[in-house]
């Protein structure tokens, strides 16, 4: 009976060899491939930002006002590094999927390859981002400049409210590109035409009737003139 015993325990332990020799080549090649996907990741991140710091990349940000708001936000900007990012992690993750694909491990690999496919909606967002700060100062700084030229107050107010309008508009397309809380962005979006809508009719009819008259007025005289 001891002597069954001892062949059981030897057979289990003969397995356990055997599946660690089997496992331990896949197991070094997956090591491997990981600790040079890293290295080539982070190498390529520092390019990618050397590459932003010779093309001035974040002098254009400042010019643009991009960081000035996004700091505003409470967050610091600085596009190299972001680039750098995400390039980075880009090739971190695809070295993991090189790593669990060696190692047979199917739910991980199947989960980072989910990763990397929702990876360009997550470019797409920053790009909407950065172009919607970038529309809304340009857009600001017309109101601004024609708002004085007509003489009018409040020209600060209305160029402001231009800027965060459009930001807002751009805040909510990011969130509908990463797919996070479509309905009810769609619900906030058509909510807030209709307040912007209704706001500027009020404010059209309690103080712009009478600049309207006057405009009509002008207008019907110089008709009846000529």
């Amino acid at each position: 009976m001891s002597y069954e015993f001892v062949g059981v325990i030897q057979a289990a332990f003969a397995d356990l060899w055997a599946s660690v020799i089997l496992f331990l080549p896949r197991f070094l090649g997956a090591l491997i491939v990981l600790i040079v996907g890293v290295v080539i990741a982070v190498v390529l991140g520092r390019l990618i930002l050397r590459i932003s710091d010779l093309l001035k990349l974040d002098e254009l940000a400042t010019k643009l006002e991009v960081k000035r708001t996004f700091e505003q936000a409470g967050v610091r900007l600085h596009i190299g590094k972001l680039l750098g990012w995400i390039v980075k992690w880009f090739f971190i993750v695809v070295a993991l999927i090189a790593t669990a694909d060696i190692l047979q491990w199917t739910e991980v690999t199947g989960f980072l390859r989910d990763v990397v496919l929702y990876l360009p909606n997550v470019i797409i967002a920053v790009i909407i981002l950065l172009v919607g700060v970038i529309l809304g100062n340009f857009v600001r700084n017309i109101v601004q400049t024609a708002v004085e030229a007509a003489k009018l107050s409040s020209s600060a107010f209305l160029a402001g409210v231009s800027k965060w309008a459009i930001l807002i508009f751009t805040f909510m397309a990011a969130l509908v590109q990463l797919g996070i809380a479509q309905d009810l962005i769609r619900v906030l979006f058509t909510g807030l035409v209709a307040m912007l809508a209704l706001a500027g009719g009020l404010a059209f009819g309690l103080g712009g009737r009478e600049h309207a008259t006057r405009f009509l007025s002008r207008l019907r005289k110089d008709i009846s003139e000529r």
